[in-house]
């Protein structure tokens, strides 16, 4: 049965914060708020809990799974990215975009795309997300919390804990978050590409733009 957590969205409380990070740290599951929408998170070391996140949403090898970063810096550390579009991704975080990017030796290799070898990886501006990955120190592993033959992801923790109780480790309730999917933009050909539209603004990453 999933743990539920009621976090307070300007101030989390740190002991809230403490037991869910404890919980990442596990190789927990847990359902949390973004600026976008609700995601479904693990440590990237934790085979079991990527392995649920496939079975959860049905994914094949092919889907980029994302590395939510706590800020720039520590994206830097697992994509590599061309002065030229540098400027462009760094004005565009934290915000509503997921990055597709050559993939740095620190990502494990089953989270890479198995041809391309790249990852998704973003910035959160939300505030209980980022009070979670200032305490783990790495990145999450992430996927939108989209369930097989929805349209739309799942935005209430209160469904998210009736739906996946049995699936997931805990749901991370911190008022309204996002209803809207991020803009998917595939840089790792170094022109780029959207693959999904959806809250941010694409015409950021039009070709004039950049």
């Amino acid at each position: 049965m999933a743990k539920y957590f009621d976090v307070h969205p300007d101030n989390p409380q740190a002991r809230s914060i403490h037991q869910i990070v404890e919980l990442i740290r596990s190789d927990g599951l847990v359902a949390y708020p973004t600026d976008s929408c609700f995601a479904l998170g693990c440590r990237m070391g934790s085979k079991d809990a990527l392995d649920r996140i496939r079975a959860i949403r049905h994914l094949d090898d092919r889907h980029h799974f994302t590395l939510m970063c706590h800020d720039f810096a520590q994206l830097g550390q697992f994509v590599t990215i061309n002065n030229a579009l540098f400027r462009a991704v760094k004005a565009s975080t934290p915000g509503p975009y997921t990055f597709i990017l050559p993939a740095t030796k620190e990502v494990p290799r089953r989270l890479l795309h198995p041809r391309k070898k790249t990852v998704g990886v973003r910035i959160t501006a939300h505030t209980t997300a980022q009070a979670i990955l200032a305490e783990l120190g790495e990145p999450l592993v992430s996927s939108t919390l989209l369930l097989p033959g929805e349209t739309e992801p799942m935005t209430q923790g209160w469904e998210i804990k009736e739906t996946l109780d049995h699936a997931i480790d805990a749901v991370i309730d911190s008022g309204d978050c996002g209803t809207e999917p991020t803009t998917v933009i595939d840089l790792s050909e170094g022109e780029p590409e959207i693959l999904r539209a959806g809250a941010g603004d694409p015409g950021r990453f039009s070709s004039a733009a950049i």
